[in-house]
């Protein structure tokens, strides 16, 4: 089952799902690691350029799993849920994309405030379009690191959530994201 109906959810939103949650774990570690790097590390120039990359890829996985979300409707909360527990859920993930988003745009206003364009895998280049604000790279650079840190903070929180679901509450909150069905 490819897409979601009202009970479970399709292959496809659950490959976005994980796709989107390794690619932001994984830039997360990489960004961590990559400004503690000095300038005579072998990876000083080939760590920023991979982090730019896999974040134009995110940006472009999460423009295709917006486009999915609202095209194909998400299956209903499992009924064992409390209200509480389904608004909370509803507006996290309605929080998660403008906060991914406003990150991304974040990380393309440090690359380009010189100007320069991003090379992506070396395959293409996005240019740079907004370059003449003051102090661009340093503001967009707090703004990335805080909303960084909240993501993760509240991607903890979902995941903790889930294993709730999952090992306490004993329901199908979890499953339905590993495999479609509870």
């Amino acid at each position: 089952m490819w897409r979601n109906s009202q009970q479970h959810y399709g292959h496809i939103s659950i490959t976005l799902h994980w796709l989107v949650a390794l690619l932001v774990f994984g830039m997360f570690g990489l960004g961590l690691w990559m400004v503690e790097l000095d300038y005579y590390h072998g990876w000083y120039q080939r760590a920023p350029d991979l982090h730019k990359s896999i974040g134009i890829t995110l940006f472009d996985i999460m423009v295709l799993r917006l486009f999915w979300r609202y095209s194909n409707p998400r299956p209903a909360p499992l009924a064992s849920l409390a209200s509480w527990e389904k608004r909370l859920s509803g507006w996290l993930h309605v929080f998660f994309y403008p906060l991914l988003f406003v990150l991304m745009l974040s990380g393309y206003l440090i690359s380009t405030a010189d100007g320069r364009a991003i090379a992506v895998f070396d395959l293409f280049r996005v240019p740079a379009t907004l370059t003449s604000i003051p102090d661009q790279e340093d503001i967009a650079g707090l703004v990335h690191q805080w909303l960084a840190y909240t993501l993760i903070g509240l991607v903890a929180l979902h995941a903790l959530a889930a294993l709730k679901h999952h090992f306490l509450d004993r329901d199908g909150t979890l499953t339905r994201m590993l495999r479609g069905k509870p």
